[in-house]
């Protein structure tokens, strides 16, 4: 007997017999994290997986607050759950009410593996870092051809700076042969004339989906690469070793056309802002020395010979003048002093004395007679007013005044 079911009703019934297994109620199921995913309500999604198989998990938020670490791709772990149908998709998963730690899965102690010996080699030292060119003529993106990435980094680019020209190496980003091909497109855009940057890059997913940026050759290619590289893979929590190698780490793709392409309005406003800048201090230095170049003219205009020699004309006659003046001084004093010299020696002189009434004797040959014992029989007498000769009658010897001083 045949039974017509509806889609809902089918998997309704598969939910009721799962849920009414007690096998399934209460199930301990190990093995690896991959493809973990936190929703903003606090629910966790991720994938449980083995060597050959893997099953779809769900951990609700309030199971999910009790945990003691924080799970992540690659992480080994034991739950504790039961398994059910997700009806309005028609999926079975696992849904967990405890996880415990069960160490680091196999992908994961590769990866930790590797990334300790390449930094052993200086790949990831923060030295060898070059920075990004400020104008790039033109930037290489390395991803999937049909991808989100080369359409987000695309937009950007054109909106920043239609300028700049984008070269699209395509490569695969997850699977086999991945690795190789993202590094032999990195190599084969490092030698396009006029590529000033790479960017390499994917969207998001699980460790497994990103593995080949984690991939040795991806990593050494992108140290070796004599351009800079931006590593733009996956969203912004994820991270590759292909990040560490590269110059910088970009959160997005987008993110990383904006570090690789500078906005042309921004530049122009800035080259305009320093230009303006240049022009005011310009102007201010041409005032400035102006000033300077005025007063050296002036400096050097006193220092000339001919300047100098006026100065010193000028000085020399300002000297004589006062010497002169001096000169005229000294000679008035002296004419003063040489009147009443003059009027001194007059007093005291011969015609001084006939004034006031005395005679000068004279013998004949006009020898002054100054002493009465000597005096001849004839001399001639000086008066003020003339001469008398006279002979000598007696002499008289002796202090004519009988001592007394008398008033000249």
């Amino acid at each position: 007997m045949s039974w017509t079911l509806t889609v809902t009703d089918l998997n309704e019934y598969v939910r009721r017999s799962l849920a009414g297994d007690p096998m399934l109620r209460d199930v301990l199921l190990k093995g690896e994290i991959s493809n973990f995913k936190r929703h903003v309500s606090g629910h966790l999604y991720f994938s449980l997986k083995d060597d050959q198989s893997r099953i779809q998990c769900v951990m609700f938020r309030q199971d999910a607050l009790s945990l003691s670490f924080s799970p992540a791709d690659g992480s080994r772990v034991t739950l504790r759950g039961s398994v059910s149908l997700y009806t309005a998709a028609g999926s079975y998963q696992f849904y967990a009410r405890e996880m415990t730690q069960d160490g680091l899965g196999a992908l994961y102690v590769k990866l930790e593996q590797l990334k300790k010996r390449l930094a052993q080699e200086g790949l990831f030292d923060e030295g060898k870092k070059r920075p990004l060119p400020l104008l790039p003529r033109m930037v290489g993106v390395v991803t999937s051809r049909t991808g989100a990435v080369i359409h987000d980094i695309a937009q950007v680019a054109r909106r920043r700076n239609p300028s700049v020209q984008l070269v699209l190496r395509p490569a695969l980003v997850q699977g086999e042969g991945a690795a190789a091909d993202v590094a032999a497109g990195i190599q084969e855009l490092s030698q396009v004339p006029g590529v000033d940057v790479i960017i390499i890059g994917r969207g998001g997913g699980s460790l497994e989906d990103l593995w080949a940026f984690n991939e040795e050759a991806v990593v050494r290619a992108v140290a070796a690469c004599p351009v800079p590289v931006i590593s733009a893979v996956g969203h912004e929590t994820d991270f590759t070793l292909a990040d560490f190698a590269a110059d910088v780490r970009a959160a997005t793709p987008s993110v990383a056309a904006e570090l690789a392409v500078q906005d042309r309005a921004t530049l122009e406003n800035a080259v305009e802002g320093l230009l303006s800048r240049l022009y005011r201090s310009a102007h201010e230095t041409v005032l400035l020395k102006t000033g300077q170049i005025a007063a050296l003219e002036k400096r050097m205009a006193l220092a000339h010979p001919g300047a100098r020699l006026k100065g010193q004309r000028a000085l020399v006659a300002e000297y004589l003048l006062r010497l002169n003046q001096k000169m005229r001084e000294i000679l008035e004093e002296k004419r003063a002093l040489l009147r009443v010299r003059e009027s001194a020696l007059t007093a005291l002189g011969p015609k001084g004395a006939l004034r006031r009434g005395y005679v000068i004797a004279l013998s004949e040959d006009g020898t002054p007679v100054t002493s009465a014992a000597r005096a001849p029989e004839a001399m001639r007498l000086l008066f003020e007013d003339g001469t008398v000769t006279v002979r000598t009658i007696s002499k008289e010897e002796g202090d004519p005044f009988g001592g007394k001083d008398e008033e000249l």
